[in-house]
């Protein structure tokens, strides 16, 4: 994974009352269609049906429950992340570790597929069903991640 290009695909979150995205980077959301405005100047990404049924990292789901764990215990766990990721998620740390507390317990992480080398897990708290993207580098380091509501 080429560090730049994962910095900017890192997507961060909007207030829970609203359950939207806010895009931290520039890059879209490559396990949905793209905007209508950057589909001419982009290849299309595959279908859902096209997501490889095996994770790109094996050890992502474990790394994204821990992910969540730290979260949903009041501190990010920065170790795990890039340099370039961890002073993202730094930024908007005030906003997300509310969010992700407020989904309550985690009831169960599902693979959903890969793409790019970024694997999709459906997430299922006790109030909320997630959506969550997580991309592991060769160094074993979280260089990639966002969550959305279950679409």
């Amino acid at each position: 994974m080429k560090p730049i290009l994962l910095a900017a695909a890192v997507l961060l979150f909007a207030p829970a009352a609203a359950h939207a995205q806010v895009a931290a980077g520039a890059l879209p959301n490559t396990f949905d269609d793209p905007p209508a405005r950057a589909q001419a100047a982009t290849p299309q990404p595959a279908p859902a049906a096209a997501l490889a049924a095996e994770p790109a990292n094996a050890a992502s789901e474990d790394i994204l429950r821990g992910v969540i764990a730290s979260a949903q215990a009041g501190a990010m766990d920065y170790a795990v992340m890039t340099d370039d990721l961890a002073a993202k998620v730094r930024e908007q740390e005030a906003t997300v570790l509310p969010i992700i507390e407020s989904f309550g317990a985690l009831v169960a992480v599902n693979f959903m597929g890969s793409q790019d080398r970024n694997d999709l897990f459906s997430v299922t708290f006790a109030n909320a069903a997630t959506e969550w993207v997580i991309g592991v580098n060769d160094d074993g380091k979280v260089a990639a991640l966002l969550f959305r509501p279950a679409q």
